[in-house]
């Protein structure tokens, strides 16, 4: 078991990943906007069962270790990320695997449950939506201004990228979202959900500011498998600030026959 960030080369781009682990049950997981491998999913790949799992954490391209290419940011960029996602797994020997995505993560999930019903087995989403509210592109909006940005925020991105990088990408970012919220009335993913034939497990924080919580409801009602669960004091990251819980919450799912019912 080789538990080493490694780099494999997809399509022409040099990826970076981590594998830990040796169960059967094989678990791909896809970071949000400009996160990555650790940064994202630190408790869930020190903690997850390494007898039941093997997991997969990625760097999509442009993200984390995966550097060259700069990351770009168009209308696409998350269906462009399933691809990649999804040819990582094949050339990693992985026809069949369940996904954890958190926010960016968990659109590009759809996208990959979608278009490959065949490959992915089961899918957790956290903090996700399937569309932009006008509310949240006001957010997008005001996040555009790095300079507004406080320490906290800015410090962890600054870490794994260094700032100069951070003010070059992320507004683009920003521009992407405005592009979707105004070409397609805000549409991200929606059109895609009821195609998604895999269960699926929605997470949500009650106080997430970036993502509202109504998400959780929708994406439930398009997705024919799938159930809700809320953590009440839970903002956009319940995965990371309730660690034990999401996990025992994660493992139940990933190995228990699908039941349609809030747990």
């Amino acid at each position: 078991m080789n538990s080493r960030e490694q780099k494999i080369n997809v399509h022409g781009v040099d990826l970076n990943y981590l594998k830990v682990g040796g169960g059967k049950h094989a678990v791909l997981m896809l970071p949000g906007a400009m996160g990555s491998i650790w940064s994202n999913f630190r408790p869930q790949i020190e903690n997850l069962d390494r007898n039941e799992f093997t997991i997969i954490a990625w760097d999509p391209p442009g993200y984390g270790q995966s550097r060259p290419p700069t990351r770009k940011f168009d209308e696409g960029f998350l269906q462009q990320d399933a691809i990649y996602a999804k040819n990582l797994m094949c050339t990693l020997g992985y026809d069949n695997f369940s996904t954890i995505g958190w926010c960016n993560g968990g659109i590009t999930s759809c996208f990959l449950a979608a278009r490959y019903p065949e490959s992915v087995q089961k899918m957790i989403l956290i903090g996700t939506n399937s569309y932009i509210l006008p509310e949240e592109i006001t957010i997008y909006r005001g996040l555009k201004d790095l300079d507004a940005w406080t320490e906290r925020m800015m410090s962890p991105l600054a870490a794994i990228y260094g700032e100069n990088y951070v003010r070059n990408v992320w507004p683009s970012w920003v521009d992407a979202m405005e592009e979707i919220y105004e070409k397609r009335n805000g549409d991200i993913c929606s059109a895609f959900l009821e195609k998604i034939q895999c269960p699926t497990l929605i997470v949500h924080g009650e106080g997430d500011r970036l993502v509202k919580e109504s998400h959780a409801a929708v994406i439930r009602n398009k997705i024919r498998k799938s159930r809700v669960y809320i953590f009440e004091k839970g903002y956009h990251d319940p995965h990371l600030r309730f660690q034990a819980e999401f996990n025992d919450l994660a493992t139940q799912f990933l190995l228990s026959p699908f039941q349609d019912s809030e747990p």
